[in-house]
């Protein structure tokens, strides 16, 4: 007998999913509030919407990415903080635009900075470059990351994949799926 037993586990599929949710929100181009997205199985989805079974196909992405309510601008450790998700949900990605500083800039950030004189240091230094970046998390611990720096005139953009790019916001998104 043939095929996957059991006890193996599915293919990865977190970074197609945080991929697949960053082309969504490129699609509508930058200036964008936080994005939050449920990560359901898209079999679950289908048995429960029929209507989309031409639209969606289980065997190509097991999980569907699924918009959710506006989050809001400030506070959003405050909100993550607050969201509990139902056992459908098998996980969340969130997209928000960021400023990436060089390292050496980053290193001239003091730790008497209050987050306000952060963000404005970040905001005004010349090397800035603004980026969207996506986490993805799963119940299971699985993290992925994928990172959008903006182009300009000289040079398109940039994206970067790696699991650790935010290790901060992933443990925060993990929260979210904790009982």
């Amino acid at each position: 007998m043939s095929g996957v037993s059991a006890s193996e586990k599915p293919p990865v599929v977190l970074p197609a999913v945080a991929r697949e949710v960053e082309e969504f929100v490129s699609a509508a181009g930058w200036n964008q509030a936080p994005q939050l997205f449920a990560l359901v199985p898209t079999a679950d989805l289908v048995a429960q919407q029929p209507e989309l079974a031409g639209q969606l196909d289980p065997a190509a992405s097991p999980l569907t990415p699924i918009a959710q309510d506006r989050l809001p601008d400030s506070e959003l450790d405050k909100a993550l903080a607050g969201i509990v998700w139902p056992d459908v949900v098998r996980g969340c990605a969130l997209a928000q635009e960021i400023v990436v500083l060089p390292p050496e800039a980053e290193e001239t950030l003091s730790e008497d900075l209050d987050d306000e004189a952060a963000r404005q240091f970040a905001a005004e230094h010349p090397q800035r470059r603004e980026a969207r970046l996506v986490a993805a998390v799963l119940r299971d611990g699985s993290v992925a990351c994928v990172l959008r720096l903006r182009g300009g005139l000289e040079a398109p953009d940039e994206v970067v994949e790696h699991p650790e790019l935010a290790p901060n916001l992933t443990d925060a998104l993990l929260e979210t799926l904790r009982p």
